[in-house]
């Protein structure tokens, strides 16, 4: 008697690519911005912004950059500041100098035109393995794998991967499962669809197995380790920083902002002078007066609070310093301007900034 053929390796791949797809065909999201007049341009934008950001938040910001810069050639022509300003709020700023840059590159070199191979894509400023397989399934049609944070968590639950996935090893085996399922047919929705599934079923915390595609066949769910998976990478306690923010306020309109340097945080951003943390107005008073050549009014602590990167917990105090009031011209240096409360000006601004001047406009 003939014993009954093993199950091939292409017949499981098979399976797995028509359990996703008819997911996607019933639940999958199709209306997103990036989805409709598709363009590699708008696709390439959408997946950097969504790079450590959740679609609800980058959809807003996607809208008002594509409708600033419509095209890529648009964006390749614009000012750094421009593009930042855009920006601010979405953090990770390395992304939009990256696209600027990416942008200025293809417009030079490509003729305007997006490169269309996993070797070209990669060489681009911010654009990874998986960002360059995203593009090329999803824009181009083309079979190329993704393993962004989604499809990372979907895989090692699937595969019940007890290991950190950002070991090497891991890393290359989780690689591998990505390949071996992606479909050379209906790539684009397949791509969407696997991030969907990660972002609205597969999600941190506590997976919705019930509603998965995957529950038969999820190694983590039968196991029922699926909420302890993916491994976290053991914690190291962050540390803290302490500065002070100086807002230097003129006329009860300007505000001396400086331009950061283009790597650290904050990079290429307008932001306040800083010194180190103090609350004593005489240190103040002697850390502006270096800052500055105009005489000093009034000085005020506001209160102090906390912005988090990823490496560190920043705690600041901002400090209100009121200059005496100036009829003469306002003189800027090269990397200092007087931010104009009353008409801001279009550059870029951290976050934390933004708020502080929000404040002193109310």
């Amino acid at each position: 008697m003939l014993s009954k053929p093993h199950k091939t390796r292409s017949n499981s791949a098979e399976k797995f690519q028509n359990l996703v797809l008819s997911w996607f065909d019933q639940h999958g999201r199709k209306n997103l911005p990036w989805q409709q007049n598709k363009t590699p341009y708008r696709v390439w934008v959408s997946e950097i912004m969504l790079q450590q950001t959740q679609v609800s938040t980058a959809i807003p910001y996607f809208e008002r950059f594509l409708q600033r810069f419509p095209t890529i050639n648009q964006l390749a022509k614009a000012t750094e500041d421009e593009v930042l300003h855009l920006w601010t709020g979405l953090g990770y700023y390395n992304r939009a100098r990256n696209l600027h840059k990416t942008a200025k590159i293809i417009a030079a070199s490509h003729s305007g035109q997006f490169p269309a191979t996993q070797l070209l894509l990669e060489n681009l400023p911010g654009i990874g393995r998986s960002t360059a397989g995203a593009i090329l399934a999803i824009a181009f049609e083309k079979k190329a794998a993704i393993l962004d944070g989604n499809v990372k968590r979907v895989l090692t639950r699937l595969h019940a991967i007890t290991e950190w996935p950002g070991e090497k090893k891991t890393t290359e085996t989780l690689w591998k499962m990505a390949e071996k399922y992606t479909p050379s047919h209906r790539v684009a929705d397949y791509t969407q669809a696997m991030m969907d599934i990660g972002a609205t079923l597969c999600v941190r915390g506590t997976p919705r197995c019930t509603e998965c595609p995957f529950q038969k066949t999820c190694k983590a769910h039968q196991l029922g380790i699926a909420k302890t998976l993916p491994k976290k990478k053991v914690s190291v306690k962050i540390p803290t920083r302490q500065i002070t923010l100086l807002i230097f306020v003129l006329n009860n309109q300007y505000v001396l902002l400086e331009k950061r340097p283009s790597s650290g945080i904050w990079g290429g951003l307008w932001s306040l002078p800083e010194t180190a943390y103090t609350q004593s107005t005489d240190s103040l008073r002697k850390a502006a007066r270096a800052l500055i050549k105009r005489p000093i009014d009034k000085i005020r602590l506001g209160e102090q609070f906390r912005h988090t990167f990823s490496h560190f917990h920043l705690e600041i105090q901002p400090a209100l310093i009121s200059l005496k009031p100036s009829r003469g011209k306002i003189m800027e240096a090269d990397q200092q301007i007087w931010y104009n409360l009353l008409q801001p000006d279009t550059v870029g601004l951290p976050a934390p900034v933004k708020t502080l001047l929000m404040g002193l406009n109310k």
